[in-house]
């Protein structure tokens, strides 16, 4: 192993939108520090990163992909993650081992507002962050329109470390702030030191006098040094960022163009000597120094040949193959590229390694070699939004759901997997469509598991709305002991969510008292199944007449005869459709607000209010009701007018009836569809 840095080994999360280059900057990253010595590229579908099936499909990364490297003799671990929201748990989770995090974000000002959720998420964990604008040599506005949208969408005060070297119309270099230095990209390799180009100085004068006013404010020295109109000594200045970046207090913003290795190497200097040590996440943590070797748990893996692979960060202390870990004996320790694996003998404080077959451990685990080790905090699970009925496509591989989706589960802790009894259908949940097609594709790829699935039910109801007063008669003779039973019901309607109400009005016996039960029993059975084809909900039937066969009534006769006196009553008390309505919270950025009241209204929903959404400057929360049906696709549209980053939350709030075409539609359905898995999505 490399001698040890005091620093001690880093980590760097990847994070950024959808398309923003995360997967390319890494592979350049690795290339320039020699860790790989052939470029691949997302298009070409070989880059170290995202080298699973369902990313490469895709073209687009899917999981947390990580990699170790050095530069200039340090240990970096970058920590790739999924640009797209669907897959923010996988962001969430990284986080926790990250030392830092780059935010890649593309030079497009209208793009700016999708950085939010990743601000809001690093400032949670008090997680220093640079900004890196990528593609930059594709831009075409002006820096300061860029900056201020970054800044609008940032509570982290920015500073702009470099600004742009033009040629024409093409970005083809930048200007260093900090060291006053020009640089010229050369495509695929480090950039080449020029001279500040002459129609460049008075900007680079006039933003490294905005770059040095911010720091100021956090210096007492350098603000003196300002008013004295004093140039502050270079050193000085590269040591406040450093710093102010190690305590959180500002976002440094570099430029480049990743897939030209512009910038790269730019960012790794300053990575390598701005990024604050391992001990600081530790810290954060909560993690004293001295105590048994203890890990927290980033990730979890089920790979085709080695089994179960944990993902940890070691905390604290020397984690070694073949120790017991939570009571479960390590077995083989792995340095990571991608989906390539090195062995290693041990790992120390700031690692990031692969911990083979543990199989007790999941993600957000603390492991330690202590007994009773109080658990770190996990990241908090991002909720389901989107939903699809699950069953296996040969029914011979039904028993292989329950075990492949525990491992699948594993993988992703934002998945939900459950039956839901109402309708008779597994559940496969998660953060959006593109996330559930994924987790199918896993079943199959990793576990050999072919699935279909389709659009859920609603879980629709019925009710009454009128009384009526049913007999009903059963009468059986077929040698020996016939069946005989004979009831009266009243069938009447109760008040909303009053559910379902049976009462004995028999007087003089002329039901003995061991058969009502079965009437009961008969009356329940039929509820589940209404006249409209849908559970019968808020009635109260009483028996309120009856006779009885000394030789032939039987309790199986009494609840034949309670049934029967349903199918025919209930008919008749003016049945009625009840759709389950939901409320919903929407969360968006302001300006995205009257586009989801207009939404809403459209899926036939009620606004109850909207208001500031609490610690999310310029984001609004609209409250509404919704007819679960309209929420089932809610996700995409809602994503589709927010640029990607409204989200909502729901929760079941009252039965309402439905009534019309729309009724008329929903038991029609009813009747030709199989209960269970019925449409394909």
């Amino acid at each position: 192993m490399p001698a040890r840095n005091p620093m001690g080994p880093r980590t760097i999360a990847l994070v950024g939108p959808y398309l923003s280059g995360k997967t390319t900057l890494l592979e350049n990253i690795l290339f320039a520090t020699g860790r790989i010595n052939r470029l691949g590229k997302v298009d070409e579908k070989n880059t170290t990163g995202d080298s699973s099936a369902e990313a490469r499909a895709r073209g687009m990364s899917v999981e947390l992909n990580v990699a170790t490297t050095t530069f200039m003799g340090e240990t970096f671990t970058f920590l790739d993650t999924p640009g797209s929201i669907e897959f923010a748990q996988e962001t969430a989770d990284a986080l926790q081992g990250a030392d830092a995090a780059v935010v890649v974000c593309e030079a497009d000002p209208n793009r700016a507002p999708s950085l939010v959720p990743l601000f809001k998420a690093l400032d949670a964990l008090d997680l220093p962050r640079f900004v890196f604008v990528n593609k930059i040599d594709r831009a075409s506005g002006s820096i300061s329109d860029l900056f201020d949208a970054l800044q609008a969408n940032s509570a982290k005060p920015l500073v702009l470390r470099q600004i742009p070297v033009r040629e024409g119309e093409h970005v083809t270099g930048y200007i260093d702030l900090a060291q006053e230095r020009a640089y010229h990209y050369k495509p695929g390799k480090e950039s080449e030191r020029i001279d500040i180009p002459a129609g460049e100085a008075a900007h680079e004068k006039a933003e490294r006098a905005r770059m040095l006013e911010k720091l100021a404010d956090f210096d007492d020295k350098l603000m003196e040094q300002l008013l004295e109109d004093v140039t502050p000594p270079k050193d000085s200045v590269l040591a406040q960022l450093s710093k102010d970046l190690s305590e959180d207090l500002i976002a440094p913003v570099f430029l480049g163009a990743a897939d030209r290795m512009g910038g790269v190497h730019r960012l790794l200097k300053a990575l390598r000597h701005e990024t604050p040590g391992s001990a600081r996440a530790a810290r954060n943590r909560g993690v004293d120094e001295l105590g048994e070797p203890l890990a927290h748990v980033l990730k979890t893996v089920h790979t085709a040949r080695g089994g179960k692979l944990s993902v940890a960060r070691v905390l604290r202390g020397v984690v070694k193959d073949g120790m017991t870990l939570n009571g479960e004996r390590v077995s083989g320790l792995f340095r990571l590229l991608g989906a390539a694996t090195e062995k290693l003998d041990q790992a120390g404080p700031g690692d990031v390694v692969g911990l083979g077959r543990l199989e007790k451990a999941h993600t957000g685990d603390t492991l330690s070699t202590a007994k009773g080790e109080k658990p770190l905090a996990k990241a908090p699970v991002h909720p389901p939004v989107y939903a699809l009925a699950l069953a296996a496509t040969d029914r011979n591989d039904e028993v292989k759901i329950s075990s492949a989706m525990t491992k699948l589960l594993e993988e992703d802790r934002s998945l939900r997997f459950y039956h839901d009894d109402e309708t008779n259908e597994w559940i496969l949940a998660g953060c959006g469509e593109m996330h559930l097609r994924v987790a199918a594709d896993r079943l199959k790829s990793k576990f050999g598991l072919q699935v279909t699935t389709g659009r859920p039910h609603v879980p629709y109801k019925e009710a009454i709305r009128k009384t009526v007063t049913q007999p009903a008669r059963f009468k059986r003779q077929s040698g020996g002991h016939g069946q005989f039973g004979d009831v009266t019901l009243e069938i009447k309607p109760l008040p909303r969510g009053s559910g379902f109400r049976f009462e004995n009005g028999i007087v003089g016996g002329v039901v003995p008292k061991q058969f009502i039960p079965a009437a009961e029993e008969g009356v329940s059975e039929y509820l589940k199944r209404g006249p409209l084809g849908f559970p019968l909900v808020d009635v109260a039937v009483k028996l309120v007449d009856g006779k009885y066969h000394d030789v032939d009534s039987s309790e199986m006769s009494f609840k034949t005869v309670g049934r029967m006196a349903m199918q025919e009553g209930a008919p008749k008390c003016d049945p009625v459709l009840l759709e389950p309505i939901v409320q919903v919270e929407i969360a968006v950025p302001s300006h995205y607000t009257n586009k989801v009241n207009a939404l809403v209204s459209v899926r036939r929903g009620h606004i109850l209010g909207f208001d500031a959404r609490d610690g999310w400057p310029g984001w609004d929360v609209v409250t509404a009701h919704l007819p679960q049906v309209e929420t089932r696709d809610l996700i995409i549209e809602l994503r589709s007018l927010t640029a990607g980053v409204g989200t909502f939350t729901s929760k079941f709030d009252h039965l309402q009836e439905l009534i019309g075409r729309l009724a008329d539609e929903v038991i029609a359905a009813r009747t030709t569809e199989p209960h269970g898995l019925h449409a394909k999505a």
